[in-house]
């Protein structure tokens, strides 16, 4: 029996009464390439947490799967195995970084520049782990919209990471067509391995975290970390690339290192803190790979009572997309689409369209939606063109009348990408006072896929 099929069998078979369940994500960023020591900190997460029963998600820098074999850690290689193995990027900070070479370019033009320089650390990883990755996330904030069509053809159906650009009430979302465990919010909870005087106020939080899920009907926490963070005091692309500079390899330099009582530490605490939520009966440590079967369908038919909602606001509509519910008011099934690629406007003579007209354009949207699997930018009455917000509200505004009055789509669903360009970018690799409005732009047409990721 497949594994989705199995856990819908085990699901269905709960009592009522089961405790509202909360998936605990841990992932680490596996990404350190320059310093040696990183490897070994990889080797003892991963044993020490297969010795405890707790499966980890290892998102692995294609770079890095590359320097392992050239290295000869074949244990390390074999303990990273045993957890789940997610993507990092193909070299993760030597530039340019991923928003960097998509800033400028569309959603189809990116995604093809993603594809080409990222692919081949996905399919490295695939060769040298013998499984797709689960998941992709991306280095540091480069976040771009333009990768969730790439790693749709290369097989990543999870994108797990954090970040400021897109989120929906602090829990996961599906979006672009992949599930989005990112942006958490509060639901992000991490030990300070570095100061052993705040472990037990972390603890507290993280059962008051678990009650709250479960009061609100379950849920998903995150943690994360870097390999590197046990044995360096600082980050290595930091110290190589910082601002986007880009020094031969020969010139590399190695980060500093923590002394042994202090890397003693923070494995401990790390440790400990993984071992307190393990003993609460609540709690079920998952993988990214786990996740994308413990969610309901990407994909669901929006009632056209609940699709008419689209007159007033453009927006999530409980659990259906703003794509779900203009597909559904075309009378179309069910299926992902991405949104438009441009930012369409209106150029329409009048507030009154003919019937006809209005029915043609209804089809043609139609037609379009069918061959290129995406919203269109506009669409067209005559020679003149409406925007495809404006479309949506007056599709859903229709009383059926000889003539349709034209309404203005308000794109609500746009206010859960931020507009802080700089701040939500501000990495250090990033070159100085880089804030790509556009990419946000992108993001925000790609907004009309977003919706909240159920429990089964």
């Amino acid at each position: 029996m497949r594994l989705s099929a199995l856990l819908a069998v085990v699901l269905l078979a709960l009592p009522a009464s089961a405790s509202p369940p909360v998936y605990h994500l841990l992932w680490f960023d596996t990404e350190d390439y320059i310093e040696p020591s990183a490897d070994d900190a990889a080797l003892r997460l991963a044993t020490e947490l297969t010795r405890r029963g707790v499966r980890a998600t290892f998102k692995i820098v294609g770079e890095k799967g590359r320097v392992m074999e050239r290295r000869n850690r074949q244990d390390v290689i074999e303990a990273l195995a045993r957890h789940d193995i997610g993507y990092h990027a193909e070299n993760h900070s030597i530039p340019p970084a991923p928003a960097v070479y998509m800033e400028k370019l569309g959603l189809l033009e990116g995604a093809a520049e993603f594809e080409r320089r990222e692919g081949a650390g996905a399919a490295g990883l695939r060769r040298l782990f013998g499984v797709t990755p689960s998941c992709y996330g991306q280095p540091g904030n480069s976040w771009a919209p333009q990768s969730n069509l790439a790693l749709r053809r290369m097989g990543i159906q999870v994108y797990m990471d954090d970040g400021k650009q897109v989120g929906l009430n602090d829990q996961p979302f599906w979006y672009g067509g992949l599930l989005y465990i990112f942006n958490l919010g509060a639901n992000t909870i991490r030990a300070d391995i570095n100061d052993p005087a705040k472990l037990a106020a972390t603890l507290r939080s993280y059962d008051a975290l678990v009650a709250e899920l479960k009061r609100k009907g379950g849920g998903f926490i995150q943690s994360y970390y870097h390999p590197t963070e046990f044995v360096t005091t600082e980050f290595w692309d930091g110290v190589n690339f910082r601002h986007g500079a880009g020094p031969e390899e020969a010139d590399w330099k190695r980060p500093r290192l923590r002394t042994r009582e202090s890397s003693e530490q923070a494995y401990r605490l790390l440790l400990e803190f993984v071992g307190h939520a393990r003993a609460n009966p609540d709690v079920q440590f998952i993988t990214a790979r786990d996740a994308r079967q413990l969610v309901a369908p990407p994909v669901d038919h929006a009632p056209p009572a609940e699709a008419l909602r689209l007159a007033e606001s453009i927006d999530v509509n409980g659990r259906y997309s703003a794509a779900e519910q203009l597909l559904s008011l075309l009378g179309m099934p069910p299926r992902y689409v991405d949104g438009p690629t441009q930012r369409g406007e209106t150029v329409f003579t009048g507030n009154e369209i003919a019937r006809p007209a209005f029915d043609r354009a209804r089809a043609d949207a139609r037609d379009f939606i069918e061959r290129e699997k995406r919203l269109p930018i506009h669409v067209w009455i005559g020679s003149q063109r409406i925007s495809l917000a404006d479309f949506a509200a007056t599709l859903a505004a229709d009383t059926g009348g000889a003539t349709v009055r034209l309404h203005h789509g308000r794109l609500d669903v746009e206010n859960h990408i931020t507009r802080d360009a700089a701040g939500a970018y501000n990495w250090v690799i990033h070159p100085k006072g880089f804030a790509p409005e556009a990419l946000l732009e992108q993001a925000r047409l790609q907004a009309w896929t977003l919706k909240p990721a159920r429990l089964r």
